[in-house]
């Protein structure tokens, strides 16, 4: 039986070691999470119930101490993955006379099926994809309430959905 906590590191210290370099695999990290491993272990020391399974437990105070550390360093990492995104400078080549002249062709093309379309859902999806005006906006503006200018919306694409299948 330990009666001490320095008996304890004296007598598990090692092992508690040599676990967590065995999963780290960095002996400055490895150094630190056993640093960490041992402060815990000291603040928890004296609420020990079952001396016999005092290994087991500084193992699981461990382990957890390197999950915790991965569990960190994943978010550090996906932290900078987004920044690097976020911030790199993309530099945008203008489209090709080409692709211009098909894009406007396309945006004509689909701008003559609208018309086609009844008034009702003609005007809403007008007011929606070619002024850019929200739900809210064109609710606002047509005085009706948002749910029937959802509804004229999706019966409007619904009418358009074969026109446009040509377009594709």
């Amino acid at each position: 039986m330990i009666d001490s906590f320095e008996e304890m590191v004296t007598q598990h210290g090692k092992a508690i070691f040599n676990y967590i370099f065995s999963l780290v695999r960095e002996k400055e990290l490895a150094e630190d999470l056993y640093q960490e491993v041992w402060i815990s272990a000291y603040l928890s020391f004296h609420a020990i119930k079952e001396p016999s399974r005092l290994k087991s437990w500084l193992f699981t105070i461990a382990r957890n101490k390197c999950k915790d550390y991965w569990r960190k360093e994943n978010k550090r990492k996906e932290f900078w993955k987004e920044e690097v995104y976020s911030y790199t400078s993309t530099v945008e080549e203008p489209p090709l006379p080409e692709e211009e002249v098909l894009h406007k062709y396309s945006v004509e093309k689909m701008a003559e099926s609208v018309r086609t379309l009844p008034e009702i859902y003609q005007s809403a999806i007008d007011l929606y994809y070619f002024k850019d005006l929200t739900l809210i906006e064109i609710s606002k503006r047509k005085n009706v309430p948002i749910s029937t200018v959802k509804t004229r919306m999706k019966r409007g694409k619904e009418h358009l959905k074969p026109k446009l299948q040509s377009l594709a």
